[in-house]
């Protein structure tokens, strides 16, 4: 039995950045919600620095800016209607047949920067090959991944693949993302990465507030959501990007020196 859909859901959600240059430099930022069961009714951008946005080869919303000399400050806020805002848990899903999945998600069954099925796949095979093929064997996977990690600020970086979270037992919720995927593509299941916001009056991570990872995989014809990080339902989430990892979803991309001085999050 599934999750029930629960009512439309309105939700506000921004962040804001500083960011310190000694020289001008042209950046990507990735915060603007997707269009895909979620509407974004409203929004708005507070800064100085000249920016224009256009859409990845993914589907994500970008936005290019040029940011001067010195300090540059960018405000980002979003009002969101949600129309199916809760996770949806759906036991004994089947698994899509490898001969019947549609030619464009076959790059979601391969290696990626941060995903590594084939040094894992032997891992993979022997921890869950027995499992139940479709839904149980992702939850499977998700339990593992939930419990192999500790969740440890700060201790993984632009660098970490799922391989090093895996020997490590640490990491942050782009960690326990990556290494849920790396399983699933192992076992020949498609999955793609996911970011964006949590609201705050939803059950929380312990750490501050921040964007989130999490991850999705394709069952039975469709997408479904998996949270490795949590390893629960929730409400609310607000989807900014969807990729192969974090390297197609990259929060900030600088083309030169740019240090971030302040971050928030908001979300609620």
């Amino acid at each position: 039995m599934a999750y029930p859909r629960r009512a439309p859901l309105e939700i506000t959600v921004g962040c804001t950045f500083v960011f310190q240059s000694p020289q001008p430099v042209s950046a990507v930022l990735q915060v603007a919600p997707r269009e895909h069961d979620q509407h974004v009714r409203a929004e708005r951008w507070e800064t100085n620095s000249p920016h224009h946005g256009y859409t990845d080869l993914y589907g994500n919303r970008c936005e290019r800016f040029m940011f001067a000399a010195g300090m540059s400050r960018v405000v980002y806020e979003a009002e969101v209607s949600l129309a199916a805002p809760a996770d949806v848990v759906v036991p004994g899903t089947p698994e899509t047949p490898i001969g019947d999945l549609p030619d464009e998600h076959i790059a979601f069954l391969m290696p990626s920067r941060f995903c590594l099925p084939d040094m894992l796949g032997t891992e993979a095979w022997e921890r869950f090959g027995g499992v139940l093929p479709g839904w149980e064997r992702v939850q499977a996977i998700v339990d593992f991944v939930h419990q192999r990690l500790d969740w440890v600020g700060g201790s993984s970086n632009q660098w970490t693949t799922a391989l090093d979270s895996y020997h490590a037992g640490r990491g942050v919720c782009r960690d326990y993302a990556h290494l849920a995927i790396t399983f699933c593509r192992a076992l020949n299941i498609p999955a793609r990465y996911v970011f964006g916001y949590i609201p705050d009056d939803v059950p929380a991570p312990a750490e501050p507030n921040d964007f989130a990872a999490w991850f999705e995989v394709y069952l039975d014809g469709q997408w479904h959501t998996f949270d490795a990080r949590n390893n629960r339902p929730l409400v609310g989430r607000v989807v900014v990007g969807r990729g192969r990892d974090a390297i197609d979803v990259a929060l900030i991309t600088a083309f030169g020196p740019l240090t971030l001085t302040e971050f928030e999050v908001r979300a609620g």
